[in-house]
């Protein structure tokens, strides 16, 4: 396949030079490179599809590093990023030192917002137009908002600040029928080029100069305007916070979006312009299947399907939401709640039985945790499950409205620890630090796919709240049971040994084995090795016992070393009058890069082989 325009592309500037009539050749042949490189490698391929149009607009009008562009989430970027020069490293994009999935400030100034959660991309765009204005600069701050994000109340909250100033702020709604708008026609993108364009907005002017002498007819225009737009388009709302509202027009028609991004550019005041746009246009199955195209491994290119993993054991995310099934089969109080992520926790399986007890709150994980927490006032049992990194933005709901009134919530936090290519705005690194810390809140962590059953079992037999971690990625293989109710508080000695102590934690329990094995293979020295299983409340007895000598002491958990549970034990250790030696094998103080899981926890030195090292050294 060739692509001859697109390899002239090596930044903004090339953009500019070409003609209006071959932006159409240039979109085309972008859409074929992502749907061939991204084949072998996967990625974020729908979101992307949906806005090559927009992104050529976008440099074709504006000049970047200088103006600013913004992308919510970062799924949407890739576009931007072939155009900012970095289309020789697609093919590594999200991979061990290649490019990152996301815009990110430290791998090009065009990247101006380093973005991964959603919804924050009005709140910054508007804080650098308040900037530039203080500083008295002139350039663009624009705010590209799609792909579900405008659901996060935080989108809203920008909204309202940006939309009572008069700062000039450009907002782009990508509407990707993912979110809150029809597409209402050709006559809506004609209303939109009339709108922004100097004729109407001059005639606008000169009229209310002349109606403000007259009061009364100045208040009738205006509520006579109001209502005919609120007739033919959808933007009310946003006018009545304080935007002037553009559109819907056709985010993937050029005569469309440049006339009237070339309008926008001369009005001041914040703009919310909104485009309509199809995710994974131009490849057939991600058109058909947004939601399973979004993010995805790696698909074959002649059939467009994705290429089957090989796994002998099932992924975590499966087991949890089959169990949680099975679970709700018997018990109708029973209800699971998501955040726009019913694909990714696994709950699209649990709702195929269960339609009406599985909720999506939408990019809204606060609404989620006291929504959760209604709920349980009203008698049923929330579940709601929610990335590790992505419940971090509703710590204190959690503490609010769930721990400090001891309600029967039930946290599952999907991609606890390494996640490997989405790297550090995905990174489950903080929940352990994050939550051992309050009170009423019970926290389990599963050594595999078996125990993770236990433990969701076990939550529902609690009477107030708790929170089960568990990795992204396949279990251990090891054979199905009837899942049964663990004695709370209480860890599990897999193996005893005079060597020293070595307790593992959740994620980090396979890799621990394997070190404690391959020592006593090596040297003939056995190591007492203990599954936590419960962070909290811990099995201080259990410890106590095994601290009795003065032998080492090795604490192993995927998650910061910084208010980890090693600081919890070495804690009650010292406090016990215990003097050996202590080693916390967790994660340093700084973010993680982005690669496979297995390259991410060998560079952490949380590996199989770091952990037999520091065995070694004991």
């Amino acid at each position: 396949m060739s692509f001859t325009l697109l390899e002239s592309i090596h930044s903004p500037a090339d953009v500019k030079a070409l003609s209006r009539q071959e932006l159409p050749k240039l979109a085309q042949q972008m859409r074929d490179y992502m749907i061939e490189t991204l084949a072998p490698i996967g990625g974020h391929l729908g979101a992307g599809l949906g806005v090559v149009e927009l992104s050529i607009a976008l440099h074709y009008l504006y000049d970047t590093p200088e103006d600013k562009i913004v992308w919510d989430v970062g799924h949407q970027a890739y576009p931007h990023k072939i155009l900012t020069g970095r289309l020789s490293g697609m093919p590594s994009i999200r991979q061990y030192g290649g490019l990152n999935g996301f815009t990110k400030r430290k791998e090009s100034e065009h990247d101006c917002f380093g973005a991964g959660h959603a919804s924050t991309s009005i709140s910054a765009a508007y804080g650098m137009a308040v900037g530039r204005d203080l500083r008295h600069e002139s350039h663009h701050s624009i705010a590209v908002i799609g792909d579900g994000a405008l659901t996060g109340g935080m989108a809203f909250e920008a909204l309202n600040h940006a939309g009572g100033q008069n700062n000039r702020l450009l907002v782009i709604l990508n509407d990707n029928e993912m979110s809150i708008a029809p597409n209402v026609g050709a006559m809506s993108s004609y209303l939109a080029k009339i709108i922004t364009g100097k004729p109407y907005t001059s005639a606008k002017g000169a009229a209310r100069r002349m109606l403000e002498k007259v009061p009364v007819a100045l208040e009738v225009a205006k509520r006579l305007e109001e209502h005919v737009k609120g007739m033919v388009t959808p933007g009310t709302l946003f006018e009545e916070m304080g935007f002037r509202y553009v559109g819907p027009i056709d985010g993937h028609d050029f005569d469309d979006l440049l006339p009237t991004l070339e309008n926008c550019k001369h009005l001041d005041g914040p703009i919310l312009l909104h485009i309509l746009t199809k995710k994974g246009l131009g490849f057939s199955p991600a058109e058909e299947d947004p939601e399973t195209w979004h993010g995805l491994g790696p698909y074959c290119l002649k059939t467009g399907k994705p290429i089957a993993s090989t796994a002998a054991a099932p992924s975590y995310t499966q087991v949890f939401a089959d169990t949680l099934a099975d679970l709700a089969d018997h018990d109708s109080r029973i209800v699971a709640i998501t955040a726009a992520m019913p694909g990714g926790t696994g709950l699209s399986r649990f709702a195929k039985r269960h339609p009406n007890r599985c909720i999506d709150v939408g990019i809204a994980e606060q609404h989620a945790t006291t929504f959760a927490a209604g709920l349980a006032v009203a008698g049923k049992r929330p579940v709601v499950a929610i990335y590790s990194t992505f419940l971090q933005r509703a710590f204190d709901q959690i503490i609010h409205d769930v721990c400090i009134q001891n309600l029967p919530v039930v946290f599952c936090m999907d991609r606890a620890g390494i996640v490997g290519a989405d790297g550090a705005t995905h990174t489950g690194m903080f929940d352990i630090a994050m939550l051992r810390s309050i009170p009423n809140l019970t926290i389990m962590a599963p050594k595999d796919e078996q125990e993770l059953k236990d433990m969701l079992v076990t939550a529902f037999t609690l009477d107030g709240p708790c929170a089960i971690r568990y990795p992204r990625g396949c279990g251990l293989g090891v054979e199905a049971k009837i899942p049964a109710v663990l004695p709370i508080g209480q860890a599990e000695v897999m193996q005893e040994g005079d060597a020293g102590l070595v307790i593992s934690v959740g994620t980090r329990f396979a890799d621990t084995k394997a070190a404690v094995d391959c020592i006593q293979a090596e040297d003939g020295r056995s190591f007492t090795h203990i599954n936590l299983r419960f962070i909290k409340p811990l099995d201080t007895d259990l410890i106590a016992k095994h601290l009795q000598s003065k032998r080492p002491l090795v604490v192993v958990e995927e998650g910061v070393a910084c208010g980890g549970i090693g600081e919890a034990i070495a804690a009650f250790a010292l406090g016990q009058g215990w003097q050996g030696s202590f080693k916390h094998l967790a994660m340093p103080d700084v973010f993680p890069e982005h690669g496979t899981q297995a390259e991410i926890l060998r560079d952490l030195h949380l590996d199989a082989d770091a952990i037999a090292n520091t065995l070694r050294a004991i």
